[in-house]
């Protein structure tokens, strides 16, 4: 069996929420199988990575192996935040999809 390329939204969901200019994303794989591939190509170096043309200072991020998922808590990438931010997703929903567009590589 070959290794395949898919994007984080063919096997995951996520959700977006925000406190202050701090955006937490929570990504939950479909399959448990799929998890340790996730957890091992995103990491807090490539989503800092993916999010620092919006001024991402810091990623954290905790796993969940248990729900087979991860939460990242990324620091300054909302723009000041819903009450500092001149842009129309204040919140950060909008992330969420940037996150998902990620590709990985699955065992075959």
């Amino acid at each position: 069996m070959t290794a395949r390329r898919v994007t984080l939204h063919e096997i995951a969901h996520a959700r977006a929420g925000d406190k202050g200019n701090r955006l937490n994303l929570s990504l939950f794989v479909y399959d448990p199988v799929d998890y340790d591939a996730v957890v091992s190509q995103v990491t807090e170096q490539r989503v800092l990575a993916t999010f620092a043309h919006r001024g991402a200072t810091r990623v954290r991020r905790h796993l969940l192996p248990q729900l087979a998922g991860m939460n990242l808590v990324i620091d300054a990438v909302l723009q000041g935040g819903v009450n500092g931010a001149l842009n129309l997703d204040g919140h950060g929903k909008s992330l969420s999809y940037r996150l998902l567009a990620l590709e990985v590589t699955l065992p075959g």
